[in-house]
């Protein structure tokens, strides 16, 4: 940690300095930041490009008083290590460490919990109307990217914030376009004639005189307007924001503590919503970073001195790549197979695809609801869309696959990335709700593969049906190999792995191998088990599920999900149907508190009781034999 760091306590702290030792501020910043990162991963190419911002915001802006609102939190590392947290930023991301993202309950610095894009503007513009309401005095700052911006619903808070004008300071974080230095000059000067109070007062007056002028004194004054707005086209970058009633400062160098901080005091006096266009560069000042953003956005542990990646267990491919490649096959088969994706091309698996594919590929940015209605209409027309998207970001289109393609029964294929518990990113990323919201769609086919080989396999299968599918699948690597064959499954049958007769197993997905382990771990007390991969959620395999509880009368279910309405729930609720079968006892394993902090999969996993050890030991409960396991 760097000498003056070690003085910073609090945003106040900062306040003592001069710019000279802002700007080497910033370099210990990026320092610690790029030392705990490589051993802990995280989103760093965002964090880093926005140091000079942060600290420019928190010099001039007074936290927690005003109110500094970041969207989506990839970028709030440094606002976490000024706000009182340097100490603890080496446990970032780590079980009952500090979180990756702004979080209420963790400091009274993060105004609002985030993790998802888009939603700050309407929070920000939420908090402005309630110091309104309370007649209070602060500033909120809301600082949001350029791929948030993408998200409609931070265009419809745009459109609300200046329909009511009150006062409101967006934050446009600009880390993709360069500044040129003409534009930037000029829009400086209109910058600064926009924000002094002599301009406004001069404008009133120049109106008032003209339309004093007889007969054509109003003519004079709309062609007046009509120049200026010609000119502000041709000259001013932001006249969308204009348009919204916003006033448009920028762009600005992001990494110039000095012009931000002039920015954003001018900015203070301006009445009514504001928007102020800051440049950055994304990976600022770590080399690897600024040459390779997108690789650095999201990034496990790396060796800081060269950027490469640790290898961890190189040998089998993610779910990602199995779905990426099975999907390349398929598509070389079948021309009307068509990929859609959300900003999340290599996440999900399908940069490949899109290179070979481009125009059969379709990147429609932080826009779930619209990526899904494309889809349905793709499919109206005959062909077959995959939506590849994480689950926790396709709980944001829930009314489009339910209006948009269920009711309509489209053959849209719903391929879903990082279901279950993702580990580090905590709760705001975990899938954990997508039995819950999907399972009771009518006409939706719900699989859930339990390896590489079987997840190649529901994608073929499901481009053979008419209907919607969804397929989850969780982060990571498979069990198995890159699979070169793949069959199509019969619809709503599942698998008996293990036959016996004391206690039935039934897992889904990402369970199945934690159930098999517990199997084993039975056999040494005594207890044989029966282990189901049910593959399908919905329709759930009654003739073998059935057959096989009648011969066990106890029942175990197990799922990554929420235990409400989820995977445990299908079976109740098939078994409440089976006269002969009310009696049974049923236990559900899963997650009853699915707000689950951050920390490692598998160690948040075992807390659960989710691991081969965890199953066999509720089994011997339900068996009520002296526990064995070890």
């Amino acid at each position: 940690m760097g000498n003056i760091l070690e003085s910073i306590n609090s945003p106040a702290d900062l306040k003592q300095l001069k710019i000279k030792e802002l700007e080497l501020l910033a370099g210990e910043i990026r320092d610690l930041m790029i030392r705990v990162i490589s051993k802990r991963g995280g989103h760093l190419a965002s964090s880093l490009g926005v140091v000079e911002l942060t600290l420019a915001l928190h010099f001039v802006f007074d936290a927690p008083h005003d109110r500094i609102i970041w969207d989506v939190g990839h970028q709030c590392y440094a606002h976490k290590i000024l706000t009182g947290r340097k100490e603890q930023f080496e446990k970032i991301r780590c079980y009952k460490g500090i979180s990756g993202f702004p979080k209420r309950a963790e400091s009274v610095y993060d105004v609002f919990s985030v993790g998802h894009s888009s939603t700050s503007l309407s929070a920000a513009l939420g908090i402005a109307l309630a110091r309104d309401l309370r007649r209070e005095k602060f500033s909120v700052i809301n600082v949001i990217g350029d791929g948030a911006l993408t998200g409609g619903m931070a265009f419809e808070a745009l459109n609300y914030a200046g329909e009511i004008n009150t006062d409101l300071i967006v934050v446009l974080n600009d880390n993709e376009m360069s500044i040129d230095q003409n534009v930037g000059g000029l829009t400086s000067y209109l910058a600064k004639l926009r924000t002094d109070p002599k301009y406004f007062r001069l404008k009133e007056d120049l109106e008032q005189v003209l339309e004093r002028i007889p007969a054509i004194g109003r003519t004079v004054l709309r062609s007046a307007e009509r120049l200026k707005d010609s000119l502000k086209y041709l000259l001013v970058p932001g006249m969308l924001f204009e348009e919204l009633g916003f006033t448009y400062l920028g762009p600005i160098d992001g990494h110039s503590i000095p012009k931000m901080m002039e920015l954003f005091r001018e900015a203070r006096g301006v009445r009514g919503p504001v928007l102020i266009h800051v440049v950055t560069k994304k990976g600022k000042g770590y080399k690897y970073a600024e040459k390779e953003p997108h690789r650095f956005h999201g990034v496990g542990p790396f060796d800081r001195d060269t950027g490469k990646q640790l290898s961890q267990n190189d040998e089998n491919p993610t779910y990602s790549e199995v779905f990426g490649t099975t999907i390349e096959k398929l598509a070389l088969e079948d021309k009307s197979i068509v990929a859609i994706t959300a900003a999340m091309a290599s996440g999900t698996g399908l940069e490949s695809f899109s290179r070979k594919w481009p125009e059969r590929f379709f990147d429609v940015g932080i826009a779930e609801q619209h990526a899904v209605t494309m889809a349905a209409g793709l499919a109206v027309e005959g062909f077959k869309p995959v939506v590849a998207i994480y689950s926790t970001f396709l709980q944001r289109a829930y009314d489009q696959i339910l209006h948009d393609v269920c009711l309509q029964n489209l053959p849209v294929v719903f391929s879903i990335d990082r279901a279950g518990v993702v580990g580090e990113d905590g709760e705001t990323h975990n899938g954990l709700f997508d039995f819950a919201y999907l399972r009771h769609l009518p006409g939706m086919v719900l699989m859930a593969p339990y390896n590489g080989q079987e997840l190649a396999s529901a994608l073929k299968t499901a481009f053979s049906l008419r209907c919607p599918v969804a397929i989850r699948y969780p982060r990571g690597k498979t069990e198995d190999t890159l699979p070169e064959e793949f069959y199509e499954l019969t619809i709503g049958k599942g698998e008996l792995l293990r036959e016996g007769e004391d206690v039935l197993i039934l897992a889904a997905g990402p369970m199945v191998l934690p159930a098999l382990q517990a199997h084993e771990l039975l056999l040494n007390s005594g207890i044989k088990s029966c282990v189901i991969n049910t593959r399908f959620i919905k329709p759930l395999d009654r003739e073998l599920i059935c057959f096989w509880v009648k011969k066990c009368r106890r029942v175990l279910t197990v799922e990554d999900h929420v235990l409400c309405g989820g995977f445990g729930s299908a079976v109740l609720e098939m078994l409440e149907e089976e006269e002969e079968l009310k009696n049974v006892r049923l236990k559900r394993l899963g997650f009853p508190n699915p707000f689950t902090g951050q920390g490692n999969r598998s160690h948040i996993l075992n807390l659960h009781g989710l691991s081969g050890e965890g199953i066999a030991r509720e089994a011997l409960k339900f068996c009520q034999v002296r526990e064995r396991v070890r």
